[in-house]
């Protein structure tokens, strides 16, 4: 069977399940790339002989949204979920949705990337600051560069109402002392623009459209490793940070291999297979991929996943109502 579903209804991802789940030792939903999450996959049967697993793969809001169908439904096909936001996972933390398992491979991670009861844990570090393009008339270094009269009108942003990685930006930046939302409206005055998702900001850069645009690490240092005319910033005050973290159902079918996959993509090969893809590993003594800075030189800013949680709803007003959008 093929293992990538990716953009199909949940009705038709079912059928192509239900039959297969069956002689499944694992099934994982994530939001990874299509790429990294076959490399994932591949690494971990290379070092579990034997294991059948499938996977399906979607962007965090529809891939959450036909797990909750099926939770709703009495029937969870998932017992991995590997997504974009501990925030997300907070949630199904507190609504009893999660097991809990203390890896001992948890040893290799600072503890505030991972639930202390072991409901979750993060496995990269993606972060979000500031790309601009070469041909710009200011070269960023700090986060209210962007709010400068040098930059009026020529920076973009995702939306935290499209983007999840925006939204925990957003509520990272303004718990951030002289930021807070007075920087957005500051923004918002500056004539930054905040639609779609990341993807649209790095080609609106690349492009020349926009000078300046708040974006996830990966994308516009991987755009300058293939020759596009960008570069990324790692701004003073410090980085958001989503960090791709990985649970373990509580309605799992297969505990012992949802608990050897918690294990692997925590271990040092599984780590690894992420810094080949080109992300911060979660382990902090594996180096960063090429283009990166030192690890020590990247300061990621706090954010608590359950304040982040209780206050999400009145977050996303409040940058509504600043850039007066749906989305």
């Amino acid at each position: 069977m093929n293992k990538i579903v990716s953009a199909i209804s949940t009705l038709a991802v079912t059928a192509l399940l239900a039959g297969a789940v069956e002689a499944a030792d694992l099934v994982i939903y994530t939001s990874q790339p299509n790429e990294d999450a076959q490399a994932t996959v591949d690494g971990f049967k290379a070092a579990n002989p034997g294991l059948e697993v499938e996977w399906v793969r979607d962007g965090t809001p529809k891939i959450m949204a036909k797990l909750m169908a099926e939770i709703e439904a009495g029937n969870p096909i998932a017992d991995v979920l590997l997504i974009a936001d501990t925030v997300t996972l907070e949630r199904m933390k507190q609504a009893g949705q999660l097991l809990a398992y203390k890896s001992p491979e948890a040893k290799n991670l600072d503890a505030s990337l991972y639930d202390a009861d072991g409901h979750y844990y993060s496995t990269k570090l993606i972060t979000t600051g500031i790309m601009y393009n070469t041909q710009a008339g200011m070269q960023p270094a700090s986060w209210k560069d962007l709010a400068k009269p040098e930059a009026k009108g020529l920076v973009a942003m995702p939306s935290p109402l499209t983007s999840g990685a925006a939204l925990i930006h957003a509520q990272t930046l303004t718990g951030v002392n002289g930021l807070g939302w007075d920087y957005y409206r500051q923004l918002k005055d500056n004539g930054a623009i905040a639609a779609g998702g990341n993807g649209a900001v790095l080609k609106s850069v690349a492009s020349g459209e926009k000078a300046y645009g708040m974006v996830v690490d990966y994308l516009p240092i991987r755009e300058k490793a293939k020759g596009a005319p960008v570069e990324f910033v790692f701004p003073e005050e410090g980085v958001s940070a989503v960090t791709e973290p990985v649970a373990i159902l509580s309605s799992t079918i297969h505990e012992e291999a949802a608990r050897k996959f918690i294990d692997y993509i925590l271990s040092d090969e599984g780590q690894k297979v992420q810094l080949d893809l080109g992300y911060i590993p979660a382990h902090s003594g594996l180096g960063v991929p090429a283009g990166f800075p030192p690890r020590e030189e990247i300061k990621v800013l706090p954010l608590n996943a359950a304040d982040a949680l209780k206050n999400s709803e009145q977050d996303l007003k409040s940058f509504s109502d600043i850039f007066d959008t749906a989305g």
